[in-house]
């Protein structure tokens, strides 16, 4: 059996459940506004924690090279491992923060990369204990034998950001399927008022809503996890989202709190004898 088949049976074992439950409750205990935005990476337009790694995962691939390398590198592969333990705590919330907000199948699989990355975090704070009562030659056993939990544990992280598109913008493919040029939704009349209207263009979901004598469309699927905007509410000149509360505003598509990172893509509008005509604002183009 293939890797990636091993960890796609993860996602459906029950028995991970509990360990989801006791996690979710600490994740609750992040605070809303600001500081989960900030760990969702809002300010940087995409997720966080994927940045965040590389600096507890580069610090220790470094301390593992050197140790394998001739000379005495002993000072400086020991404060690699201190800088990588340093980072895992910014990391390890970054990722809570994600994965709090993530389908069931992600959960699952996350409590195992939480756990085997865990282990691989012991092992290197082992390692940190050992260089500095002299213990050198078990200090590079640990780093080595963590660099390898910590390997799996991406593996199981690149699972879910890539397989199961957690973190991905999972409404870019809609871009693709939305044909050029001015499509007629139906009648203006037919959206209401302050309010969240569904629109169609080919099977490529629109919402649409009309505010303070304007009209506002977009694509209608949630660039965090897909799911139908036209579901959500209207909340102060924003577009909620029905599933995880991604909010964004109605004009131009900007993200305002996450755990969505990715703007709305929006349509152009125009009303023509009663009728609401949209036409998709490509990027780059």
């Amino acid at each position: 059996m293939r890797l990636g088949e091993r960890i796609r049976a993860i996602e459906d074992d029950e028995r991970l459940d509990p360990a989801v439950s006791r996690l979710k409750a600490i994740a609750e205990r992040l605070p809303e506004g600001p500081v989960r935005d900030f760990l969702y990476g809002v300010w940087t337009g995409h997720p966080l924690h994927p940045i965040m790694v590389h600096l507890p995962l580069g610090s220790w691939v470094g301390a593992v090279v050197l140790d394998t390398l001739p000379g005495d590198h002993r000072r400086s592969a020991a404060a690699l491992v201190d800088l990588g333990l340093i980072g895992v705590l910014p990391t390890a919330v970054s990722g809570l923060a994600d994965w709090s907000r993530q389908h069931e199948r992600q959960q699952r699989v996350g409590v195992v990369h939480a756990s085997i990355n865990g282990v691989g975090t012991v092992l290197f704070g082992a390692s940190c204990a050992a260089r500095r009562t002299g213990r050198h030659g078990w200090g590079r056993a640990f780093a080595l034998a963590g660099l390898g939990a910590v390997g799996l544990g991406g593996a199981l992280g690149g699972h879910i950001a890539y397989y199961r598109a957690g973190g991905a913008n999972s409404a870019d493919a809609l871009i693709d399927l939305t044909p050029d040029g001015w499509h007629d939704l139906g009648a203006l009349e037919d959206f209401p008022e302050e309010g969240l209207g569904q629109g169609d263009i080919e099977g490529v979901p629109v919402v649409v809503t009309r505010t303070g004598g304007s009209v506002f469309a977009a694509l209608g699927a949630c660039p965090h996890m897909g799911a139908p905007l036209a579901e959500g509410e209207l909340v102060d000149g924003c577009v909620r989202c029905p599933w995880h509360g991604s909010e964004f505003r109605v004009d131009g598509g900007t993200v305002v709190h996450g755990p969505a990172t990715a703007a709305l893509e929006t349509f152009e509008t125009s009303v023509v004898d009663g009728r609401l005509m949209v036409r998709l604002l490509r990027p780059g183009g």
